[in-house]
């Protein structure tokens, strides 16, 4: 990954999701993605450290811990 503390554009941290552009664009209206940065009126960023938090918070070590909502530890 990236340095933690770099500040990605949202094509790049679609990029690195593996998602469209869109769906982050859907995802900051939604609360539902990783943390976003506002730079500017129209301006976002991503921190990488955001998006891998973001990610570890979603990780399971199996569907059923899935389903009952625990994160890995």
């Amino acid at each position: 990954m990236k340095e933690p503390d770099a500040i990605l554009a949202p094509a790049d941290a679609a990029r690195l999701l593996g998602v469209h552009v869109r769906s982050l664009e859907r995802w900051r209206v939604t609360g539902d993605g990783p943390a976003f940065v506002r730079i500017g009126l129209r301006r976002v960023g991503y921190r990488v450290s955001d998006i891998e938090a973001w990610l570890d918070a979603r990780a399971f070590p199996h569907r059923a811990a899935e389903l009952a909502g625990k994160v890995a530890a």
